[in-house]
């Protein structure tokens, strides 16, 4: 595990975001990070295609552990 330095003004929106979405700080950033990079990679999905789309992966590993 590493160590991210990030402004103190966004380590209060993720202790907010973490707090609505009842995560952990890190596990609030580590989402951020993930969509964010989704984005990045696929410029011509939505946030919902992006949703959906991870939704949809998860679905079939859970399915194939049964």
């Amino acid at each position: 595990m590493g160590i991210v330095k990030i402004s103190d003004e966004l380590h209060e929106e993720l202790r907010i975001a973490s707090g609505i979405m009842s995560r952990s700080i890190n596990a609030q950033a580590e989402h951020w990070i993930k969509i964010g990079k989704l984005l990045e990679l696929n410029p011509n999905q939505t946030y919902a295609d992006i949703v959906k789309a991870q939704f949809e992966l998860l679905s079939k590993e859970i399915n194939a552990n049964e």
